[in-house]
C-alpha cells in the first residue's frame, strides 16, 4: 500500500475524541482505527503489534544488525478534534498546485485563497489532499500515522539498511490532553522517540506551551421572574460576567509567537446551572500560573458577590513545555537535523503555540521532540497535506534510523 492510500484509508476512519468522556479511550469509535492499524502491522510482519484495553497501539522492528544500536520510537496519534466535523470526509487530490485559489465546494462556494492562507505560497507545484471544506481532514495526525508504517515497510524489507530496533506507537485521546496518560513507556522500551504530529516539512520541535485545562461550574438561583428582584442569580449571566473578567487581549484570536491565551472551547447552561471550559496557554510556566491565579481571583470576587459556592473551578494541568527534557539530549536532535538536511529540506525549530504527545511522554522519562508531516490547518475545515512532503517526512524517519546505526 503506498503513502497516499494508506492516508486516504485511516482518514476514512471518524476519530474525534470527547473531553467530556471519563474513559480511555474517550470514545469508543477510535479502537475501529486501532484495530485495523493492528491488523495492517501484523500484515507487515510487525509479529508483535497489540492494542492493549486502553486502546494503544504497539508494535517492534527487530533489528537486522548485532551492532550496539539505540532503540528508536516513533509516535502518532489516533484522534482527531470533536469541535469540527470529522465523519464522512471527502478527500480530494489535487495534483501539482498551481498557486491559484483551490475551489473546494463548487456547490457551496468554499474556496481557500492564497491570500487568506498564506501556506499555500509554500506548496506551490505539490499534490496536495484537501478536503471538500465542510470538515477537517484529518492530517492531524493521520498523516503521521501513515508515514510511520510507510517508514516500517520500508525497514521491513528484504534490503532494508542495517538498523536497530524501532518501536511504533499509536496513542488515543491527544487532542484532549491525555494521549501519554497511560503510555507504557517502560513496556515500549525506546530510548528515545519522535512524535510525528507537526506541520511543515523540515520542523523538528522541541519547546511546546505549557498547558492547563480549566472547567468553570455556576450554581444559580432559579425564581420566578416576576419576582425575581434581589433573589434571582442567574448562572448564565454569572458566566458572562466571569468571561468578561479575564482580559480581552489575551485570546488566541488576539495573540501570537510567545503571547499565551485563555481561550473559551466551550459553554452552555440556563439559570440554574451553566458552564464554561476554557484551555490556558503559555510558554513560561510562571505566567500559566498567574493565568490560573486570575481565574481564582476572578471566582473569589463574584463568590463574595453572590454566595460562597456560586462560581467553583476545576483546574488541570495537561502538559508542560517539554524543552528542559529535551536539551540534555542534544543527539536526538542532532539525529533529525542531519536526517531532514539529508532529505533536502532546512530544518526548522520553532516555540510551538501547541503541544503534542511528546510534551508529557519527555516528563515521564522518553525524551520526545516532535517532527513535521507536510500537514497544515489542523482542527479546522481548511486543513490539508502535501503529499510531496509527506514522502519528505518519511525520507527523514528513515533517514534517523539510517543514521543513528552509523
Amino acid at each position: 500500500m503506498n503513502l497516499k492510500d494508506r492516508f486516504l484509508r485511516y482518514v476514512s476512519f471518524d476519530t474525534s475524541s470527547d473531553l467530556r468522556s471519563s474513559t480511555c479511550p474517550s470514545t469508543a469509535h477510535q479502537l475501529l482505527l486501532g484495530e485495523e492499524l493492528v491488523k495492517e502491522m501484523l500484515s507487515m510482519g510487525i509479529s508483535d503489534a497489540a492494542m492493549d484495553e486502553n486502546g494503544y497501539v504497539t508494535g517492534t522492528i527487530p533489528a537486522n544488525t548485532d551492532k550496539k544500536l539505540p532503540v528508536i520510537g516513533f509516535i502518532a496519534h489516533m484522534d482527531v478534534v470533536n469541535d469540527v466535523p470529522s465523519d464522512n470526509i471527502k478527500p480530494r487530490l489535487v495534483e501539482k498546485y498551481d498557486g491559484g485559489d483551490l475551489v473546494l465546494n463548487p456547490e457551496l462556494g468554499i474556496v481557500m485563497r492564497p491570500q487568506e492562507y498564506d501556506s499555500l505560497h509554500s506548496v506551490v507545484g505539490h499534490d496536495l489532499i484537501v478536503t471538500d471544506g465542510t470538515t477537517l481532514l484529518g492530517a492531524d495526525d493521520k498523516a503521521g500515522i501513515a508515514e510511520i508504517l510507510a517508514m516500517a515497510d520500508a525497514l521491513l524489507s528484504p534490503d532494508a539498511f542495517p538498523h536497530g530496533t524501532v518501536k511504533i506507537g499509536f496513542t488515543p485521546d491527544e487532542e484532549i490532553g491525555r494521549g501519554a496518560d497511560l503510555f507504557p513507556v517502560e513496556a515500549f522500551g525506546a530510548d528515545f522517540a519522535y512524535t510525528v504530529d507537526g506541520g511543515a516539512f523540515g520542523e523538528i520541535d522541541y519547546e511546546t506551551f505549557n498547558a492547563s485545562s480549566l472547567l468553570v461550574t455556576v450554581t444559580g438561583l432559579n425564581i420566578h421572574p416576576g419576582y425575581a428582584k434581589n433573589k434571582m442569580i442567574n448562572a448564565a449571566s454569572v458566566a458572562m460576567e466571569f468571561h468578561q473578567m479575564l482580559p480581552a487581549a489575551q485570546r488566541p484570536e488576539h495573540t501570537e509567537g510567545r503571547e499565551g491565551f485563555y481561550h473559551l472551547t466551550s459553554m452552555g447552561g440556563s439559570v440554574e446551572k451553566a458552564q464554561l471550559g476554557y484551555i490556558l496557554r503559555d510558554h513560561d510556566a510562571e505566567i500559566l500560573n498567574a493565568r490560573k491565579a486570575l481565574a481564582e481571583a476572578a471566582a473569589e470576587f463574584l463568590n463574595q458577590k453572590y454566595g460562597e459556592g456560586t462560581v467553583t473551578l476545576t483546574l488541570r494541568d495537561t502538559y508542560s513545555n517539554m524543552v528542559e527534557k529535551i536539551l540534555p539530549h542534544p543527539e536526538i536532535l542532532d539525529l533529525a537535523q542531519r536526517s531532514i538536511t539529508a532529505a533536502g529540506g532546512t530544518p526548522v525549530s520553532n516555540a510551538v503555540r501547541g503541544g503534542t504527545d511528546g510534551c508529557r511522554l519527555s516528563f515521564m522519562g522518553l525524551p520526545c521532540p516532535n517532527l513535521g508531516t507536510g500537514g497544515r490547518g489542523a482542527h479546522g475545515r481548511f486543513e490539508y497535506v502535501s503529499l510531496t512532503e509527506m514522502e519528505k517526512c518519511t525520507e527523514v524517519l528513515l533517514g534517523i534510523v539510517r543514521l543513528a546505526a552509523e
